[in-house]
């Protein structure tokens, strides 16, 4: 079984290869480059170097959302245009399930983030039963408050990670009850590796669809369309 996974969900663009549950591997730059210019050169450089041949890929695996909108689209488009060139099945694994993977079976409550702005979070929380990770609050988005809340409602110690620890430290350092971790730089942003090895169980499970079917998870409207909303209300008014 061999996967290409990419995630451009956030400001991480991040590539992985690979087979039977071994990295062959993986390129990730955390550096103020678009989407658009790093991605495919990072494909490239990693097919070049382990002298991949793409028809030997099995499926295209992709951090689906939520996240960055243009981030997401280009992710998305990527993977769209492997699976259909190269006629494999596509494996959508949500963001948060993807980071929290990075913990693989911690002790701790998993508690990913990415800054969605406005005093909110793109989160979920998890936790591992041995090996298996078990989704305590799936994916969606939330006020810092509300989140923090739900942790202290749970009262075992969590492990946060993602650019929203950035953005809310603060927030957590001072409204946070629970006893509370942050996870080291080798865990705590997007990994296409992570990505790759859940995708793995995904297709074993048979969750995997067609390219064309293949659709982002932006969990709220683009600011673009937010605006444009906003504006069409006012104009009702």
């Amino acid at each position: 079984m061999r996967i290409l996974a990419i995630d451009s969900s956030s400001m991480v663009a991040t590539v992985a290869v690979t087979t039977d549950g071994v990295l062959n591997g993986e390129y990730t730059i955390n550096h103020k480059k678009t989407h658009s210019q790093t991605l495919l050169p990072m494909i490239d450089e990693i097919r070049k170097t382990i002298e991949l041949d793409m028809e030997s890929i099995d499926a295209i695996a992709i951090s689906g959302g939520p996240g960055s909108y243009t981030g997401l689209r280009i992710g998305s488009a990527t993977a769209k245009g492997f699976g259909l060139a190269l006629d494999k099945p596509i494996i959508n694994v949500p963001t948060m399930d993807a980071m929290a993977y990075n913990m693989f079976s911690s002790q701790y409550i998993i508690c990913p983030m990415m800054d969605a702005r406005r005093g909110q979070v793109y989160t979920g929380i998890y936790r591992f039963d041995g090996t298996n990770m078990i989704t305590i609050k799936e994916q969606c988005i939330l006020l810092i408050d509300e989140l923090i809340y739900e942790l202290d409602k749970i009262g075992m110690p969590v492990m946060f990670l993602g650019d929203g620890v950035d953005t809310q430290k603060e927030t957590i350092e001072t409204k946070m009850s629970s006893e509370h971790y942050y996870a080291p730089a080798s865990m705590n942003r997007n990994r296409a590796s992570s990505v790759a090895a859940l995708a793995e169980i995904y297709y074993k499970d048979g969750k995997y669809e067609s390219a064309g079917a293949h659709k982002p998870e932006y969990l709220r409207l683009s600011q673009a369309e937010r605006e444009l909303k906003e504006k069409m209300a006012q104009s009702t008014h």
